[in-house]
């Protein structure tokens, strides 16, 4: 599951939505035998483009001419999710499901904040786009190489959904930017702003389709992975690689996984180093303290071998980004 939220650049988020709006209607205009895909916000189905845009650029009380009016939120399933859904639910099932799922992602879009009266999709002012397709751009390399035409339909599943939701609130007095970094620390910042955790909301999104669906996702699938194997440290990556090893020896591969992507990643991203001391533990014994959950009591999760590894780490070796 691939979510993520962009900002002016390619958005054009600081002036009016009518551009944006315009470019999603793309697949109604390129397509008009097939069914069209109206916008809907969680409340209502079967929007128009014009009400859209309407509700988007007169919901900008006290914004100035450069400030951003509005966001774009990408809610992308992978091929291997958008075929899970089809099998349960058939082609147009798939769809009406994933509009349900867009609003439980708004819903959590908005408790992401962290802001009194923000708690709900019904508190922003968002509308949301189902696409079938994606196409070839300038930048992707089959384009480059000659393979791929610009504007060329991507093969395989690509079904996904492009969500507009306003900087300002329902009320169009609270101000609400996603892009807020201060995630707390700056309190005078956060109150005007509120904070959001951008990683945190990503995952909210992979748990929340794993749990809804019922999803069996691998622990490789996980946003926690990803995260872990491209900004973590050689220490993180190694603890990685005994939970992988773990969950190939041992029969609760999903418990594993669904251990990583809900809590363990956050506690590999902390400084361990100072319980390490404290406790007079090795790092093997750090990742059996991870993965005990899953597993019934006498369970041997580490290795020998990987024990003995971990006991040669250094006790003070910072283990956070």
């Amino acid at each position: 599951m691939f979510i993520n939220i962009t900002d002016s650049k390619e958005a054009n988020n600081k002036g009016s939505s009518g551009g944006l709006v315009h470019y999603l209607e793309k697949e109604n205009r390129l397509a008009p035998k097939q069914k069209i895909e109206h916008w809907f916000n969680g409340q209502r189905s079967e929007i128009r483009p014009y009400e859209v845009i309407t509700k988007i650029d007169n919901n900008i009380a006290k914004l100035g001419r450069g400030d951003a009016k509005f966001f774009l939120v990408n809610i992308s399933p992978s091929q291997k999710e958008i075929a899970f859904l089809k099998k349960q639910y058939g082609e147009e099932g798939a769809k009406e499901q994933m509009k349900e799922f867009a609003a439980s992602v708004m819903d959590e879009y908005a408790r992401n904040f962290n802001r009194d009266g923000i708690g709900r999709h019904q508190d922003l002012i968002w509308f949301a786009k189902l696409e079938n397709y994606r196409y070839y751009g300038h930048n992707d390399p089959e384009v480059k190489q000659g393979i791929k035409m610009r504007g060329e339909r991507k093969e395989g599943e690509q079904m996904h959904v492009q969500v507009i939701v306003s900087r300002k609130d329902a009320t169009n007095k609270i101000k609400l930017s996603p892009m807020n970094t201060s995630q707390g620390r700056n309190a005078e910042h956060s109150k005007k702003m509120g904070q959001f955790d951008r990683v945190a909301f990503k995952q909210s999104g992979e748990s929340l389709f794993d749990r809804k669906f019922g999803f069996d996702r691998q622990l490789k699938e996980t946003l926690a992975y990803a995260n872990v194997q491209k900004n973590g440290k050689l220490m993180q990556r190694e603890q990685l690689n005994v939970l992988i090893k773990a969950a190939s020896k041992n029969y609760k591969s999903r418990s594993v996984a669904n251990e990583l992507a809900l809590g363990v990643s956050q506690r590999l991203f902390v400084n361990t180093a100072d319980m390490l001391a404290e406790t007079g533990k090795s790092t093997a014994d750090f990742l059996k303290i991870l993965l005990e959950p899953c597993y019934p009591a006498g369970t041997d999760l580490v290795p020998e071998y990987l024990r003995k590894k971990g006991k040669k780490k250094s006790r003070g070796q910072q283990i956070k980004l």
